[in-house]
């Protein structure tokens, strides 16, 4: 059995505690009386995981075993889940290559022919050929790639399809393919409480015209937590989209869930809590980081890009899917739920390397800001860990480096829209059709590997809540002129962080630090 999360209050006994900082970390000691939010221990993962596969596919939630709906001569459509989930990616095999394999063994035993498998990327860029093959496994990747195996282009006009409107005028499009099959099956890894369910095919085969719907700013502001959907109006308009889909086509959705195993044995520490380190875990934690200081950023990105996670599998669901996404979401808040008795003065966050966004990629300003204010801030039900007016601080180096082929439009983004306006609505209002509809963005999301050209705009409405919740944002040890840029303030160490914060919320303040990576999700009460 695994302990449950909880709350830490420092004192003088409590050692210095780990921040994660981009492509490093240190460590920190923090004022007495902060309280560390901690996850609960990892739990353990599936002893037969192919079993569990096969276990759900004949035993589904609400829908006939998955080797009673296929037939010969019908069209089935696989989707999957691209790279940007699970964070870091997992060792492989990869869940989705072992589920996909047996849905593809039930297929052809059932003499189904025409197959496509398609990856449900939305307005994310393409995955490479070497992405696809590492993704689905070297066996489905030589049988189906190029020709039925493909990422979603949510800009080929021709093989998109309207199924309808929702009754809020909200317009559902989606891949003609899939539209046009006699059965989905959708692949899904579900990393937090935001993945997974309505969001599945409803996003990640979705056209602008459908995303733009709840990727605004509107929707984003009254979006209290992405980890709440219940309270979440942007799940609110996947729930109508989805309830749409559902009664227009066959869906059979196979969810999983993974364990708070995030860093492999060689940087073990990072997964325990400070004060269980043993002397191996504290020689290993200076000797990396020894190692990674002087390693220069670009060959410390390559390495950390380079680790894969030795996540355990803790669920497998299949069927229905808003009775999947149920059992699925139980699992999640199992693993990452700690209660947290009140929001303080300042929220303290760390944040790591890799963002749903930067996979293989650099993290660039704008994506810094979408983890920490939209993604790390968000991690909560209830209400934030800090209150109304209070101060945010993040660890990060936010250096201004960009992709050129990954993220071209968020580098004008960068340069040109934010030095005139960092207000969301402002941008959405002047800039997002330009971004949204620009040839030249359209033509590199489409032939090259980059971002849709709307898409740095939706990060910046991403962290819109964050920025109407809190008085200030400060970053330790963020580049200054980059900072400054996005409206933020950059502190040298955390003692200055500190002082700065407390001219805006007064002396002796509470802080609440939440430790993650691994992921902890704050219940806060």
């Amino acid at each position: 059995m695994s302990r449950p999360g909880f709350v830490l209050e420092v004192d003088e006994r409590t050692p210095a505690l780990l921040m994660h900082e981009g492509e490093g970390f240190r460590l920190e000691k923090l004022p007495l009386g902060s309280r560390v939010i901690y996850p609960p221990e990892s739990l353990p993962g599936m002893r037969d995981v192919d079993g569990e596969i096969r276990r759900a596919l004949d035993n589904p939630l609400g829908r006939e075993p998955l080797r009673e709906l296929l037939y010969p001569g019908m069209r089935l459509t696989i989707v999957f889940d691209d790279l940007s989930i699970p964070l870091p990616p997992m060792r492989t095999p990869d869940i989705r290559q072992r589920v996909i394999e047996q849905v593809l063994e039930l297929a052809a035993a059932k003499g189904v022919d025409d197959v496509e498998l398609i990856a449900g990327n939305a307005l994310h860029r393409r995955m490479t050929p070497a992405e696809l093959k590492r993704t689905v496994g070297e066996r489905v990747y030589r049988s189906f790639f190029p020709r039925h195996l493909r990422n979603h282009d949510a800009e080929d006009k021709a093989n998109l399809t309207e199924i309808g409107h929702t009754k809020h005028g909200e317009v559902v499009e989606i891949n003609r393919r899939a539209a046009e099959s006699d059965l989905i099956v959708y692949v899904n890894i579900s990393l937090t409480a935001m993945s997974g369910g309505p969001k599945s095919v409803s996003v990640g085969l979705a056209s602008y015209r459908s995303l733009k719907h709840h990727h605004n700013v509107h929707t984003l502001r009254h979006s209290r937590s992405f980890n709440d959907p219940a309270n979440s109006a942007m799940h609110h308009s996947y729930d109508r989209m989805a309830g749409l889909l559902g009664d227009s086509l066959k869906i059979f959705q196979i969810e999983t869930t993974v364990n708070n195993d995030t860093f492999p044995t060689q940087l073990g520490f990072l997964n325990k809590r400070e004060w269980e380190w043993s002397l191996k875990d504290q020689a290993a934690y200076l000797a990396v980081k020894r190692a990674n200081d002087l390693a220069p950023p670009k060959r410390r990105r390559q390495i950390w890009h380079k680790t894969a996670s030795p996540y355990g599998i803790t669920s497998v669901t299949a069927g229905d899917p808003i009775q999947v996404h149920e059992v699925t979401m139980r699992h999640v808040l199992r693993q990452q739920l700690t209660e947290v008795d009140g929001p303080a003065d300042i929220g303290i966050w760390g944040l790591p390397y890799i963002c749903p966004y930067n996979v293989n990629s650099i993290m660039n300003p704008i994506l810094v800001m979408s983890l920490g204010l939209g993604y790390f801030f968000n991690l909560y039900r209830n209400q934030p860990i800090v209150r109304p007016g209070g101060v945010a601080i993040y660890y990060h180096p936010v250096r201004n480096e960009f992709h050129p082929v990954h993220h071209p439009s968020y580098i004008d983004f960068f340069e040109e829209v934010l030095a005139e306006t960092t207000d969301p609505v402002a941008i959405e209002t002047k800039y997002e059709e330009q971004f949204a509809t620009d040839p030249w963005y359209t033509h590199l999301y489409r032939n090259s590997y980059a971002y849709h050209g709307v898409h740095p705009l939706y990060m910046w409405y991403w962290g819109a809540h964050a920025l109407e919740h809190l008085g200030e944002v400060i970053f330790v040890g963020g580049d200054r002129k980059t900072t400054a840029r996005m409206g933020f303030r950059s502190a040298s160490t955390l003692n200055d962080a500190l002082e700065m914060a407390r001219e805006r919320v007064g002396g002796s303040p509470t802080i609440n630090y939440q430790h993650a990576p691994p992921l902890t999700m704050a219940d806060v009460r």
